[in-house]
């Protein structure tokens, strides 16, 4: 079902739900891409929420340009990505209970949203994709991330992303305290696999999971 607002939700409601995933899309594509990742982790009593980025992308230049040269459209996209937040902590799910999921440009926003608010959000998954910023960004993000599990995923030859920026990213998360499962799949390229959609299920649903997963391919397109 999709909001007035351009939010898409499925799943449970978030008044009897045990947890609540705000799942990102990345450059180019929509919120309801992300239905599929959903549907494929078919995990029980979660909410999803998928919100929608202006014309399909959350900032214009890659990931890696200038910070400046992506506003204000990466802080309007932080924001964005708070107020959903917010929304959901208002219904009553503690932020402990929330997770973030992101693909490319979305993965990189969730991770970039993680490190900068110190919420005490419960997970956060950055799927091909990395913080954002040039190299040599200071990344002396504010207060620590204690309590947060963090799942990346990556090719090592992954056109848009970097391996260094991704070993950079698990670096500076687990320098503010984070639980890290960094995945690099040699050869894979800018897609999600089987093996991280099982990482997804245990890092959302923490608990024996016996269910036959099929290789989930979504948006390719650039951070």
């Amino acid at each position: 079902m999709r909001r007035g607002n351009g939010t898409v939700v499925a799943g449970a409601a978030l008044a009897h739900a045990a947890t609540a995933v705000v799942l990102l899309h990345g450059r180019g594509a929509d919120a309801e891409s992300m239905l599929g990742l959903a549907e494929t982790l078919a995990l029980p009593n979660v909410a999803y929420l998928a919100p929608q980025a202006p014309d399909g992308s959350w900032y214009p230049y890659s990931f890696l340009a200038p910070l400046a040269a992506n506003e204000p459209h990466l802080s309007r996209a932080l924001d964005q990505v708070g107020g959903l937040v917010d929304e959901i902590r208002a219904q009553g799910i503690q932020a402990e209970r929330i997770a973030l999921v992101g693909f490319s440009q979305g993965g990189c926003l969730a991770l970039e949203f993680a490190a900068r608010n110190a919420i005490g959000l419960g997970a956060v998954a950055g799927l091909s994709a990395g913080l954002i910023g040039p190299p040599g960004t200071p990344r002396d993000y504010p207060g620590h991330r204690n309590g947060l599990r963090v799942l990346l995923g990556c090719s090592d030859v992954d056109g848009h992303i970097p391996l260094a920026r991704v070993h950079e990213t698990e670096h500076v998360l687990r320098g503010l305290g984070a639980d890290v499962d960094a995945r690099i799949y040699p050869g894979m390229g800018h897609t999600i696999n089987a093996d991280e959609i099982q990482a997804l299920r245990s890092l959302l649903a923490p608990r024996p999971d016996t269910g036959t997963v099929t290789e989930q391919t979504l948006n390719r397109r650039t951070a």
